[in-house]
């Protein structure tokens, strides 16, 4: 390793391990505590490479990029950081870092990222466009659990394990995993998001990993892979050499009870869950709904929509509900609201009639083995009654408790008849002719497959 490093960081043990580790490399060293004396460095056109923190007694370390941009183009700045969040990760590639470490930092990893720094110095990235970041990525919230998921994704984003990612329909799961990559090492490598189809045939694979190259594969819903699909991705990860992309999954089921249940195979299990990281629920992070909703009032804006607020007892509705669909439920009505609100205020009745259409409860999980499902339903919905802290839902409860029943009966009656839906209707009961109408009423998506049960 050959090149001056200019090291700014308040802390002094850190400066001397560094200072160490960096010269004994073979390179010479100047570290300050200050951001003062580093700009004064660099405008006096010192250093072949930059490592700063963020928080200095003197200012921000990231906001100090731009300057260092302007100063010397083309010196790179590699970020380290103990504020360990996604946000912050995200500051520094909107700011152009050449990279960024939360701490504690792996010493070792550090060195490697130093010397690639320094041998490509002009190989600063330069952000992306919103609309190719992701702008939409739900990745906002204060409370202790979103705080919680920040810290997690920033100190996986640059490792090489596998990473699953978990959580409820609605809540974000693929959004978080191209967050990932894209505030990664990787994030000028492709982004390739793998289906069943993808995989089918002796060239499947081979094909996946040719146009990821050294980025990243999402295997989006793991758990939904047939056995067959399953066995081949298997197999490419066994056949994974140097420089591969890195392997991500999301998944709404609970892949170890399917594993136990003989629906997924283990050994492609423990291939995937190197870390695991859980998405939370609305129901979990209740505190940022109301932020949520005035990030996608703001959000319609930008893209055109008339300016809209929340009348105060309409937010007190939107905080109360349970949203069983999520983030993505809770964006959708924002959007029709947007779109129906008669004023500038969106008013509590508003609200009510567009809630008065929403799904009612939240999605049934696995009871224990001896409950009944009248026991799960009862359950669920006093928890539904308590989500409203007091206040009756909105009307038309019992159509939207029969439309949550409906739903997943036929799809999975379908699912069960391999898409044909005289079968299904048989199976059901009920005249194929309402079976068509139900499944273009509530909007069921129908796939054929060639076996039937």
């Amino acid at each position: 390793m050959d090149g001056t490093v200019l090291v700014a960081d308040d802390d002094r043990t850190i400066r001397t391990v560094l200072t160490q580790a960096l010269t004994r490399a073979g390179c010479k060293v100047h570290a300050t505590s200050s951001l003062v004396t580093l700009m004064r460095w660099v405008e006096e056109g010192k250093g072949d490479l930059v490592i700063s923190d963020v928080i200095m007694p003197d200012g921000n370390g990231i906001e100090q990029i731009p300057k260092i941009g302007a100063a010397r183009p083309g010196l790179p700045v590699i970020v380290i950081s103990a504020q360990n969040t996604i946000m912050t990760a995200i500051q520094a590639n909107e700011a152009a870092a050449y990279d960024y470490l939360p701490k504690p930092f792996d010493l070792p990893d550090l060195m490697k990222r130093a010397a690639r720094a320094l041998d490509v110095k002009r190989r600063v990235m330069a952000p992306k466009p919103a609309e190719e970041r992701g702008a939409d990525l739900p990745l906002v919230g204060r409370t202790p659990a979103m705080q919680a998921l920040y810290k997690l994704v920033a100190r996986v984003m640059n490792t090489t394990l596998p990473v699953l990612v978990t959580g409820e329909s609605g809540t974000g799961k693929s959004l978080v995993a191209r967050a990932i990559h894209d505030f990664s090492d990787r994030r000028g490598q492709p982004f390739v998001t793998v289906t069943a189809a993808d995989l089918q045939g002796m060239d499947g694979p081979s094909t996946v990993l040719a146009r990821a190259r050294g980025g990243s594969i999402l295997l989006d819903e793991v758990g939904d892979l047939p056995e067959d699909a399953q066995a081949r991705v298997v197999r490419m990860l066994d056949a994974l050499v140097d420089g591969a992309p890195r392997v991500l999954a999301t998944s709404r089921a609970d892949l170890s009870a399917r594993m136990e249940a003989g629906r997924f195979r283990e050994d492609l299990f423990y291939r995937l869950s190197g870390v695991t990281v859980a998405v939370p629920a609305m129901r979990e992070r209740v505190d940022d709904i109301p932020l949520l909703a005035d990030h996608f009032l703001s959000k319609a804006e930008k893209e055109g929509a008339p300016p809209r607020r929340f009348a105060g007892p309409a937010l007190d509705l939107v905080r109360g509900y349970s949203w069983p669909g999520n983030v993505r439920q809770l964006e959708n009505a924002v959007r029709r609201l947007v779109v129906t609100a008669m004023g500038d205020e969106i008013t509590r009745g508003e609200v009510e009639a567009v809630l008065g259409s929403q799904p009612a409860m939240e999605p049934l999980r696995n009871g224990d083995s001896g409950e009944q499902l009248r026991s799960a339903v009862a359950k669920h919905l006093r928890r539904y009654f308590d989500l409203h802290g007091g206040v009756l839902p909105p009307a038309g409860l019992y159509d939207r408790i029969l439309h949550e029943v409906e739903v997943p009966l036929i799809e999975i009656a379908l699912d069960a008849t391999a898409g044909n839906q005289a079968r299904c209707a048989d199976l059901l009961g009920i005249n194929r002719n309402t079976l068509r109408k139900k499944i273009t009423d509530l909007d069921i998506r129908v796939t054929r497959r060639r076996k039937l049960m």
